[in-house]
């Protein structure tokens, strides 16, 4: 048996985030394991803490979707952080821990009561080539026009985001997911009027191998966005970022620039404890 948390990402109140399955001291589970229990969850993500091998690390981290193992995610970083903290894992350094994961290591730290972690460096960046931008507008049933922008925004899951002139733009989307071609993640992201809660809407559209689906919050997606937004003036070094509504879900991601990183940051809420059989 082994303890287990699940742990409700980027929300204030438990459902209305995104969730992720953590199993705690996983070091004997086998690989074949690990897939198994994150296929059965069937959740967006399930993670297995583990002991660190790098010094500087507090603990290990390995992220499974229900098809593959990622190198980083976000939600996923922040839920296990919480729960490992909550657990009483106690950080080597006083309000920040680092997180060691197939794409290196991750700062996590407190602000303000919410968790963030340091945006990991993008693996791929750059614009998209004309024929890939016509297989995103085929995928995403818009017209040429209607894209601002696209751009690689790859930090470990693959992704590719684009840029539409609204944030309704972007919550009236309706994919066809035969269309995707090779693309294996798409985010989207348009910007709210003023005046609201948050600055931008964004959409995460996934293959998990057998299908297609929307995921609810997404922090990888996120963070590369804000590494492109920012510099490029397109969003304030600060600023808030609304996903999961057409879900029923109120997802707020937190971003901002600040000691030459940017940060992503959201509350999170233990929703589940207990035992699982593995």
């Amino acid at each position: 048996m082994r303890a287990f948390s699940q742990v409700d990402v980027f929300t204030d109140e438990f459902l209305y985030g995104n969730a992720v399955a953590v199993v705690h001291d996983a070091d004997v589970l086998t690989d074949e394991q690990m897939a198994a229990f994150a296929r059965w969850t069937n959740l967006a993500e399930t993670t297995f803490l583990l002991t660190p091998s790098d010094p500087a690390a507090d603990y290990r981290l390995r992220i499974f979707t229900i098809s593959r193992e990622l190198p980083f995610a976000g939600h996923p970083t922040l839920g296990s952080a919480r729960a490992w903290l909550a657990a009483g894992g106690r950080p080597r350094t006083p309000g920040q821990l680092v997180q060691e994961c197939a794409a290196g290591l991750v700062t996590v730290r407190g602000e303000g009561g919410r968790l963030a972690f340091a945006a990991p460096p993008r693996q791929r960046s750059g614009p998209v080539t004309p024929a890939e931008l016509d297989t995103l507008v085929a995928a995403l049933r818009i017209q040429p026009g209607e894209i601002v922008e696209a751009r690689w925004a790859d930090n470990g899951p693959g992704w590719v985001a684009v840029l539409l002139r609204s944030a309704d733009a972007v919550l009236a989307l309706e994919p066809d997911y035969a269309q995707f071609g090779g693309f294996t993640s798409v985010g989207v992201v348009g910007p709210h009027q003023p005046g609201g809660d948050a600055a931008f809407e964004v959409r995460a559209f996934v293959d998990e191998g057998s299908r297609y689906d929307e995921d609810p919050v997404t922090g990888s997606l996120n963070a590369a966005i804000a590494q492109w937004l920012i510099p490029a003036g397109v969003a304030p070094a600060e600023y808030v970022a609304a996903q999961g509504t057409v879900l029923g879900r109120r997802g707020r991601v937190h971003l901002r620039q600040a000691d030459g990183e940017i940060w992503v940051g959201g509350d999170t809420v233990v929703g589940v404890t207990g035992q699982v059989a593995l």
